[in-house]
């Protein structure tokens, strides 16, 4: 898994931290969560805060 598939990390997430309310995680906080999922495979240097909203805007999706 890439920085790219956002819905694949944000199921994972949401999988992994089902009772964590996606808008109460700092974003240091979802980047080191994401790069410890078993599946993700990418370099911490190509994330950024677009990447990271966009994580927390689709696990918020997926979690209703």
């Amino acid at each position: 898994m890439k920085w790219i598939d956002i819905t694949d990390i944000a199921l994972d997430l949401l999988e992994k931290h089902p009772e964590v309310d996606p808008l109460s995680v700092r974003f240091t906080d979802l980047r080191n969560w994401i790069m410890q999922l078993p599946e993700f495979d990418d370099d911490a240097e190509r994330c950024n805060e677009k990447i990271l909203e966009a994580v927390q805007m689709a696990w918020i999706k997926e979690s209703d």
